[in-house]
């Protein structure tokens, strides 16, 4: 039997950017369905959607092919199309400076390497229920992490 087949919806919020943010993933999968999320108390928006990424993908106990829908054009080219790149030139980027987020892309390549991955694009706010679920969780993230 192949892989079992999971759909992840993630998606990162912050309050100021920098400032303190949220990540939510719901995951997919024969029915099933896992909602995860957290927060930071000083964080930045695409660090909050990195994030969720990181969390859904390290919380698959095995491995797994994935359809993992995002509204972050970041996050969806950096891991499929300038990761490469950054990497062969010593984590800079094409203008020879250094790439921001480093520590999480790492971390993101690390967590999506045991899977086979599909990395989608789809708009943010415009009535996805996966998308609209993750962007919930995300704030209640950040609304977590702002009460404590």
């Amino acid at each position: 039997m192949g892989k079992k087949h999971i759909t992840i919806h993630t998606d990162g919020a912050c309050s100021g950017n920098p400032g303190p943010g949220g990540w939510g993933a719901l995951l997919h999968w024969n029915g099933n369905e896992r909602e995860l999320s957290g927060g930071e108390d000083h964080t930045t928006n695409n660090r909050m959607e990195m994030q969720a990424a990181i969390e859904a993908l390290k919380a698959l106990k095995q491995p797994c092919r994935i359809d993992l829908y995002t509204d972050s054009t970041y996050v969806r080219d950096g891991i499929t199309k300038w990761l490469d790149g950054w990497k062969a030139r010593g984590w800079k980027t094409a203008a020879k400076k250094p790439v921001k987020n480093a520590d999480l892309w790492m971390e993101l390549e690390e967590a999506a390497a045991r899977h086979d991955v599909t990395w989608h694009w789809i708009k943010g706010h415009a009535g996805h229920d996966g998308n609209e679920r993750a962007d919930e969780l995300a704030r209640q993230g950040m609304e977590n992490w702002q009460c404590k």
